[in-house]
């Protein structure tokens, strides 16, 4: 099929090009003007060296300097005669408080066009939308900085540092510490000048110089205020002399869990702007975060200090001295911090002699620590009456069987507990009873190690238990090594996986046969750390016996 193409009409000649100012004579110049002026842009039309032609309605009401007859070049309207110096073609500047963008377009006859739009709200929305993801963002960081502040003086440090400088050129923070005698506010301060916030303590005459500052601490609110260099007196040392004289002062409290943790006081300078409504949303919203970091860093302390104290209680005691007796003990909590867990052994000196007990509470953390601690206590009181170790732990297991099981949760102990005898020929007699807990081991001074199978079940677990015992007689050089399973189930290797195991052990007691107790517990616990390479494993406890002067 042979397509026609269309050409002209006759008579049209031209036409086609009426839409361009000054091609078609023919079209109405006020037809034309009348478009013009319909457009939302302004727009203007220029000669070749940049000479007005023409306006339309929305340039005259935008750029009421420009008219026909006036030349861009040098004229008020500085983007467009900057555009002509350089010859730019895509302009942006600010106009009687209103923010233009321009964009030149080339006609016929050397002439342009400019086509000019008030971007003013477009900037100022992206101006909003930058700073709303500014706050965003800070308060993100800020979250993520506090939640890591796990004491008290890392939450205070976050709190009076990340203000400075995107909220204000100086922070304060006021705060009450909890637990102490004097009840005198203490107070962090960072203004951005050096890496260490300063720090100290201030009386309540200070602290009333700062106005909204007493309020704030009592959870009232406050909003921004100039404060002048005339009214700081008495506000030293809260706030530095050397401050701007023209501030702006905005004070916040700090709530924390059922109280006030402190207050934030922000300060800017004369050479920023005061706070407005958005800043004090922003700033109360950082305060309630970081007053609820504080009260979380403060219960925290609470926390480590009452964990510090039964740490005084539990750890493992120093072992006495036993005549006759050599004696070492090692221990390793789970990978805590506290340094407490359900791990345990001791030494109790009896006539002639001393008993040992060396066990594994079930459950880890507190919990299992004090559970820990009165079988150990029970054991003090239960020695006075029974040195036989089968029948205490009968007496033990009853003792703890009689505990309220909403107090001990179905907790119970595998226990090694041995009667130590030294005898007169160097040799030591050792009678141990078992209670669910990993058979001793036996290392003789040739390498040969020997498991002694006293079984027994766990105490404290179920009524009417039975429990088992042996006796052996360890020689000059002999050693017998009491540890919980914390040792064989510690698991690390390559892939930190693999359990530490019996033939790992076995193998390293094998190496320090013929030593002394405290030799033989150190290998094996730097083995067992050695193996664990850092990472978390369950408790461990161990204590080497022997025959004194030998090894």
């Amino acid at each position: 099929m042979t397509r026609t193409r269309r050409g002209p009409a006759a008579g049209a000649t031209g036409r086609g090009r009426a839409g361009r100012l000054g091609s078609a004579p023919s079209v109405d110049p006020d037809l034309a003007r009348e478009l013009l002026d319909g457009l939302a842009e302004a727009v203007l039309i220029a000669d070749s060296v940049g000479q007005v032609l023409l306006v339309n309605a929305t340039a005259s009401a935008l750029l009421p300097e420009l008219h026909p007859g006036v030349a861009l070049p040098g004229s008020p309207v500085t983007m467009l005669s900057q555009a002509y110096a350089t010859g730019a073609d895509d302009v942006e500047g600010e106009h009687r408080d209103r923010r233009l963008r321009g964009i030149r377009r080339p006609l016929a006859g050397d002439r342009s066009a400019w086509y000019v739009r008030d971007v003013t709200d477009d900037h100022l929305r992206a101006e909003a939308l930058r700073t709303e993801r500014g706050r965003t963002d800070f308060l993100a960081q800020a979250g993520r900085r506090l939640g890591l502040a796990l004491q008290r003086e890392q939450a205070l440090q976050a709190a009076a540092t990340l203000p400075v400088p995107y909220l204000a050129d100086l922070a304060l923070v006021v705060y009450l510490p909890s637990g102490t005698v004097e009840y005198q506010p203490q107070w962090i301060r960072h203004s951005g000048h050096g890496s260490t916030p300063a720090l100290g303590a201030a009386g309540w005459d200070a602290v009333s110089a700062v106005p909204g500052l007493v309020e704030a601490l009592d959870g009232e609110t406050g909003v921004p205020r100039p404060w002048p260099v005339t009214e700081r007196g008495g506000a030293g040392p809260l706030i530095p002399d050397d401050l701007d004289p023209a501030a702006t002062l905005l004070v916040s409290p700090m709530p924390g869990a059922g109280r006030t943790a402190g207050a934030l006081v922000l300060v800017r300078t004369g050479a920023r702007d005061g706070f407005d409504r958005r800043d004090v949303e922003l700033v109360r919203e950082f305060a309630a975060r970081a007053g609820a970091a504080l009260a979380t860093a403060q219960l925290y302390d609470a926390q480590i200090h009452l964990a510090r104290v039964l740490q005084n209680s539990l750890l493992p005691p120093g072992l006495p001295a036993v005549g006759g007796v050599r004696l070492a003990g090692g221990y390793r909590a789970a990978g805590d911090s506290l340094r407490i867990g359900g791990d345990f052994y001791d030494v109790l000196p009896t006539d002639g002699g001393a008993l040992f007990a060396l066990g594994d509470v079930s459950g880890k953390g507190v919990g299992a620590a004090v559970l820990t601690g009165r079988v150990r206590q029970s054991l003090q009181t239960l020695r006075l009456v029974e040195h036989r170790p089968r029948e205490l732990l009968a007496l033990l297991d009853r003792a703890l069987l009689d505990i309220p099981d909403a107090t001990r949760r179905g907790q119970f102990t595998t226990l090694l507990l041995g009667a130590l005898h030294p005898e007169p020929d160097g040799g030591l007699r050792v009678r141990v009873a078992g209670g669910g807990h990993p058979a001793p081991l036996l290392v003789d001074a040739a390498g040969t190690v020997t498991p002694v199978q006293v079984g027994g079940m766990p105490v404290g677990a179920v009524p009417g238990a039975r429990f088992d015992e042996a006796e052996i007689r360890l020689r000059p050089g002999e050693l017998l090594l009491a540890r919980t399973d914390g040792v064989t189930e510690a698991r690390g290797g390559p892939h930190g996986t693999e359990m530490f195991g019996e033939r790992r052990l076995h193998r390293a007691l094998v190496e320090v046969a013929g030593s002394s107790p405290s030799a033989l517990v150190d290998r094996v616990l730097r083995l067992v750390d050695e193996w664990c390479g850092g990472h978390r494993h369950d408790d461990v406890a161990m204590l080497a016996v022997g025959p004194a002067g030998h090894g």
